[in-house]
């Protein structure tokens, strides 16, 4: 059965292959007009903040933007350390600022007199750039979350502790939280951080809820638009989309919602925030990166991409599996604020919990622990009342460290 699934994705990515070769030359067009005009024109300045600018390249060549808000709307300079925020699988920074302002955590740490410092991830339309290769190169989507631990997370995070002479409060939504544990654990960035708040956290997806999710996983879509040599997975190109329509014939998907089929049923997004959302989300990512996803999925592991053989693993790894990362290796005194709802589909309480087994011996005073029982997965982010809820006491956490 799994190899007639195999079968019927291949042979529907092969159907929508011609499409997604117009789709994606439409879009690098998007892209281009839409790169004219940064973040901070588009989204802050907008709502009477001051806003920077900033370009940081990766050892490995990517080309990163990065916004600063260095005060609130008072005008007041920051006077609290730098805050750094990074988004999620299919989002970029945008994702802290499509509330208004009192309901966006970008705006309300800027007031709060926080200078916070907004991270785009490789291939968002923000952070396209490369010192040789061109998004239209396959070998520019030649990358999982593996690289965004080795080369995105530590570039930023140096970049701002450089240009502020100050250890640095991190902020994680989804896979930003993965990619914050997977470097910790590794002994990476500490010496740089204050704390790490981690909303939504994964480290371990074997429970994942979302019926989606778990379609494309046991399915094997990410892989079968990989092999066909679709590097870049572009949720709004016509393959994807094409894809995603046979995915929601299946009598198990409801696809009527799909965030909340992807991310559980959010009890407090505004509704009347979906059209904002659409105009700037999802956004693109690697396709060898859903394909890592998936197979955390499910194995169940927090480990390395898996190149699928003995022979690759050993060439790239020196072993004939992928390296784990070991989420007990985490320091146990870094301060860590872990945010979790009951109603989240892919940041589920039963991985959460297997997290949390890990960090039995963590110091308890340097770890902060808020579960709501109604929040699902973009509640944390655009939520109505996530500043009462998730905020407030974030920055009180964030005043103890």
């Amino acid at each position: 059965m799994a190899l007639i699934r195999k079968l019927i994705t291949t042979i529907l990515v092969v159907i929508f292959f011609v499409s997604i070769v117009s789709a994606a030359r439409n879009r690098l067009q998007i892209l281009s007009d839409q790169n004219e005009d940064g973040i901070c024109i588009s989204m802050v300045e907008t709502q009477g903040y001051g806003c920077e600018e900033h370009k940081v390249t990766t050892e490995d060549g990517y080309i990163l933007s990065l916004q600063r808000i260095p005060k609130g709307i008072s005008g007041k300079a920051a006077t609290k350390p730098p805050v750094l925020l990074q988004h999620g699988l299919l989002m970029d920074g945008i994702t802290w600022l499509l509330n208004p302002p009192d309901q966006s955590l970008a705006f309300i740490l800027a007031d709060e007199g926080y200078d916070v410092w907004i991270a785009n991830t490789r291939g968002t339309k923000y952070s396209q750039g490369h010192t040789s290769l061109s998004p239209q190169d396959p070998a520019y989507w030649e990358w999982s979350w593996d690289e965004l631990v080795d080369f995105d997370l530590p570039a930023t995070l140096k970049y701002v502790h450089d240009q502020t002479a100050q250890k640095l409060h991190y902020v994680g939504h989804s896979l930003g939280t993965l990619i914050a544990l997977a470097a910790i654990s590794q002994n990476k960035l500490v010496d740089m951080l204050r704390s790490a708040a981690l909303l939504s956290p994964i480290a371990y997806l074997g429970q994942v809820r979302s019926p989606l999710a778990k379609s494309a996983s046991k399915d094997f879509i990410a892989e079968g638009l990989y092999w066909l040599g679709i590097h870049e997975f572009d949720p709004r190109g016509d393959a994807v989309v094409k894809l995603l329509q046979k995915i929601c014939q299946d009598p198990g998907n409801n696809c009527s919602d799909l965030m909340s089929s992807f991310t559980g049923p959010n009890c407090c997004v505004n509704s009347s925030r979906t059209d904002i959302f659409l105009e700037h989300e999802p956004e693109a990512t690697a396709t060898k990166n859903m394909v890592h996803i998936a197979q955390m999925t499910r194995k169940g592991t927090i480990e390395k991409y898996d190149y699928g053989n003995d022979e690759e693993n050993n060439k790239h790894y020196g072993q004939p599996t992928p390296p784990k990362y070991i989420m007990a290796n985490i320091p146990n005194d870094i301060p860590l604020f872990l945010g979790y709802g009951g109603a989240d589909y892919l940041s589920d309480v039963t991985d959460v919990q297997t997290l949390l087994d890990k960090l039995q011996n963590h110091d308890p005073d340097k770890l902060v622990l808020q579960y709501r029982e109604d929040y699902a997965h973009a509640d944390f982010v655009f939520g109505m009342n996530a500043k009462q809820v998730v905020y407030n006491p974030l920055m009180a956490f964030f005043k103890l460290n």
